[in-house]
């Protein structure tokens, strides 16, 4: 770990399951409220970050910090650390900066989480979850030498059971959620069952367990409502104001200040709220959160009012049999852990999926701006590939020509953007469009950046004419119009597979750097008249790259020339059922044959031939028609899916073409909206590796799609469907870290929505002996509606006319064509249980493939490409790599050191 161990730990008392000590009907005491001040400041969602440091998010830490120094009782809790990391490098004075220190000294001001931002649970990968933790509290430890030790997720829509056992490996002492579905709440708070310890990964079982508070039916939010007045309730700065705070001070709803008139009603109000909440809780320890979006950009007005509010409710504590206080969050916990209670332990079940009521199954999200999510997964993997590459070359040459503060600097540009789009509101593609906008910008510059450090480090100092000159002499051919590319595997494992540029000549011989030519196809482009796929298969050892030309020949060299073949456009409904399946071609590799019905142009069954073991299988598009009319019943939006019924047939034809190949043969399947487009609506394209050099990755079928642009209200679904006795249970991956078991579960309402759940990186359906795995490289909705069925949610384009969307823009009109791929594997429940793990990161991981032009120059000698050539790193097959990085920290490893470090730094200024 980065930072020091806790230094205060809290040990809960356990007790099975079975049930825990309950004080519902024993002598609870004067009731104690922890009054627990913060604000909730989402990173985007609405407005983009700029737009919301103007307009608030920069007066709240000012405000808070002067308003905490004024007045020593006073406390504050920060959670999210982009927008105070702003606030502290282009804002804050240095008599803030002075003020903060002393307050974090006093325990006054707390940071909890302390990650970059609350990341969401379910669509986002653990690797990306450690990186924006990690962002954070290196900024904390290095700026103060604190670490954050409390949780604070209150705003993520479900909660995963990887989060606790990420936050638990951090070393934090307690865990906080809130959203969980409605019902289950309900019983938990009849049930005085909202705290618990969880132990969410099965396989570590207690030795990462955590003591977890679920937010009461108020959750984080102050009750607005006040029975003796029309505005809304303890939040006396009012509402922020875009784009520019307001010059008089005076804020829309801002609550009625406290006066002598109405000082009893507040109070009346207050207490009251404490005690309903106190009888959902075991001990007489109640966290009353006070804030809620937007809050304390004016901590003065804030504080003014709610100062004289606790001093009346403690005056009249007999009275009111309930005292108050503020305090941070950890002083809440360790009340608790002194209550001396004993706690339920919860296994590795989740939280997913989220309903906020019966017909709000806030599973849609899971599909929500496509593109996005695939931009944010393959910035994780080019910062994964960039930042490994980095460290090893200073590994190699510590004294290398390489700006490493320059490399440095790019690197972190793109954790930053990576980090921001972890958001809850952000990844889940929840967010209005031109929040969207700012964080495919953020990722894409960051992109720009890695890739500029990855070339100069790929590339050696002299040009690339010594290299032309090497193949030109192994092949006596002219170097005219020859095409540079550098591949880089990023695993630290072996790699054989293949990848693909696209060219605009018809015919190319590949070459490597020692001037051999390479097993490669090439084929005409599926989507451009104008282009051709090249398929070269490249052979890596693990952080090694190689470097190729492509040349325009006429002579194919070991390029291989693959033919399209055309079949007829067949119609849905044509034909008798019956007849069908009778005229099956087969697409065969060394571990499946695919077969395709001619007479429907889809799939019709796959044999695994390992085993010998046919399996039917058909795959095709199905659309669920979203009502955007509220008066008409539920919307689906950004956030919600609901499905008034089962998908229906997105296509009324299938155009189908063949690439049979030496390399891989290819299936292009067209999906057609009418009989008599002449475009097609959706597209598969399934790529079945051939055996090449006996080490062909032939157990995976390779699929991308193309898909919209969408009619407007209309959400897309990949539907595949097998003979897999499954009782329509499906298995999906939590955050990529471990397999959670889905029951499909039938409800008075929305039956359908609620049984979609988050694929990450990976799904699977079985039966006793087979197994079949689908492998992501973003985030999708699945589920199995039907037996034998898995069903991905590829695209989503969402319009309604409820007010809380069209005032916020929320109503997802996305128009974009996606083009999500996903693997398929098939075969025993034993074998893919080995082989998913593995492919899973080889999908996550692809190599990396940078163009390059001849005359561009780097800034490593031919001496660190050779050296870093010849020393790969492999490690075993059951270990992955998962970070190499040089984060680039200044700070002690010696926390004592630090610390005494930091105190000279404040007093030299």
């Amino acid at each position: 770990m980065l930072f020091p161990p806790p230094l205060l730990p809290l040990l809960f008392a356990l007790v099975s399951a079975a049930g825990g000590s309950s004080a519902r009907d024993a002598g609870r005491g004067r009731t104690e409220a922890f009054v627990l001040p913060h604000s909730h400041m989402d990173v985007g969602w609405v407005y983009t970050v700029q737009e919301s440091m103007r307009a608030y998010a920069a007066n709240v830490y000012s405000s808070v910090t002067e308003e905490l120094t004024r007045e020593k009782r006073r406390k504050f809790v920060a959670v999210e650390q982009e927008f105070f990391r702003l606030w502290w490098d282009s804002v804050a004075a240095d008599e803030h900066k002075k003020q903060v220190r002393q307050l974090l000294q006093e325990g006054r001001l707390e940071f909890i989480i302390g990650g970059q931002v609350m990341h969401d649970e379910a669509v986002t990968n653990l690797d990306d979850d450690i990186l924006q933790l990690t962002e954070g509290h290196g900024f904390l430890y290095e700026t103060f030498g604190v670490r954050p030790q409390f949780s604070w997720h209150v705003d993520p829509f479900g909660a995963s059971a990887t989060t606790p056992v990420l936050f638990a490996l951090a070393g934090f002492n307690g865990h906080l959620i809130s959203r969980i579905d409605y019902n289950l709440k309900d019983d938990m708070q009849r049930n005085q069952k909202l705290q618990f310890v969880w132990r969410g990964s099965r396989s570590l079982g207690d030795q990462q367990e955590i003591f977890t508070h679920t937010m009461d039916q108020f959750s984080y939010c102050t009750p607005s409502h006040l029975p003796f007045s029309n505005r809304s309730g303890f939040y006396w700065n009012g509402v922020a104001l875009f784009p520019d705070p307001p010059k008089d001070g005076v804020y829309p709803n801002m609550s009625l200040p406290v006066d002598e008139d109405n000082l009893h009603s507040y109070a009346q109000t207050m207490v009251e709220n404490i005690q309903q909440r106190a009888q959902w809780f075991q001990s007489n320890h109640v966290l009353w959160p006070w804030g809620c979006d937007k809050q304390f950009f004016n901590s003065s007005v804030q504080f003014q009012n709610m100062d004289p509010l606790l001093d009346y409710i403690n005056l009249h504590s007999e009275q009111f049999g309930v005292t108050v206080h503020y305090s941070t969050l950890s002083e809440y916990f360790q009340a608790i852990h002194q209550s001396g209670h004993t706690w339920e332990v919860r296994g590795s079940q989740d939280f997913l999926p989220y309903s906020a009521e019966p017909l709000q199954a806030w599973t849609g999200f899971y599909a929500s701006r496509n593109v996005l999510k695939g931009v944010a997964r393959h910035a994780s993997s080019l910062l994964h590939a960039a930042e490994s590459l980095f460290t090893w070359y200073l590994v190699n040459i510590p004294g290398g020509a390489v700006p490493k503060e320059w490399a440095l600097q790019k690197l972190r540009d793109l954790r930053w953007a990576l980090s921001e789009v972890q958001h809850h509101d952000a990844i889940t593609g929840t967010e209005s469009p031109k929040v969207a906008h700012m964080y495919l910008q953020h990722l894409t510059q960051g992109m720009m950046g890695a890739q500029e450090v990855m070339v100069k480090l790929l590339i050696p100092a002299q040009p690339f004419d010594s290299f032309d000159a090497t193949v030109t002499q192994s092949t006596g051919e002219s170097s005219d119009s020859a095409q540079h590319i550098v591949v880089y595997n990023p695993l630290a494992w072996n790699v054989t597979t293949y990848i693909n540029v696209t060219v605009p000549f018809p015919m190319a011989t590949v070459y490597d750097d020692e001037g051999h030519p390479v097993s490669a196809q090439i084929q005409q482009s599926a989507e451009s008249d104008s282009a051709y796929d090249l398929f070269i298969v490249v052979n890596l050892k693990g952080l090694q790259h190689r470097r190729y030309v492509i040349r325009a020949m006429a002579s194919s060299g070991r390029t291989h020339a693959a033919t399209v073949v055309t079949f007829e456009r067949r119609s849905r409904t044509q034909g008798e059922p019956r007849k069908r399946g009778r005229r099956l071609l087969p697409v065969l590799n060394e571990c499946y044959a695919l077969k395709v019905d001619q007479d429907t142009n889809l799939l019709h069954s796959i044999v695994d031939r390992t085993r010998k073991r046919s399996v039917k299988l058909t795959q095709d598009f199905g659309e669920y028609r979203a009502n955007g009319d509220v008066r008409r019943g539920p919307v689906s939006d950004n956030y919600v899916f609901s499905a008034n019924g089962s998908s229906e047939a997105a296509y009324e034809a299938v155009g189908m073409e063949i690439v049979p190949g030496k390399v891989l043969t290819e299936i292009r399947q067209y999906f057609y909206r009418e009989e008599s487009d002449e475009e097609y609506a959706y597209a598969v394209y399934t790529r079945l590796p051939e055996g090449f050099e006996g080490a062909a990755p032939c157990h995976r079928i390779e699929q991308s799609y193309r898909v919209g642009p969408l009619a407007v209200n209309r959400e897309v679904v990949l539907r595949t469907s097998t003979d897999l006795s499954n009782n329509r249970t499906i298995f999906t991956d939590n955050n990529g870290y471990q397999m959670q078991r889905r029951l499909h579960r039938t409800f008075p309402n929305n039956t359908v929505a609620r049984n979609y759940y988050p694929m990450v990186r990976t799904a699977y359906i079985e039966d006793d002996s087979t197994r079949l795995v689908v492998l992501a490289e973003r985030a999708h909705g699945v589920s199995s509606q039907h037996e034998g069925q898995l069903e991905v949610m590829l695209h989503r384009r969402l319009w309604n006319n409820q007010e809380w969307n069209l005032g916020y823009n929320l109503t997802l009109n996305d128009s974009s064509v996606v083009r999500p791929v996903l693997w398929m594997l098939l075969g025993s429940r034993a074998a893919m249980a080995s082989l998913g793990p593995r492919e899973v990161l080889a999908l996550q991981h692809r190599p990396v493939v940078l163009r390059v032009d001849s005359a561009e120059r780097g800034w490593t000698s031919q001496a660190f490409q050779d050296r870093v050539s010849s020393k790969a790193v492999v490690l075993p097959p059951n270990l992955h790599l998962l970070s190499l990085s040089v984060p680039g920290w200044a700070y002690s490893s010696n926390h004592t050191q630090h610390l005494q470090d930091l105190q000279q730094v404040v007093n030299s200024r």
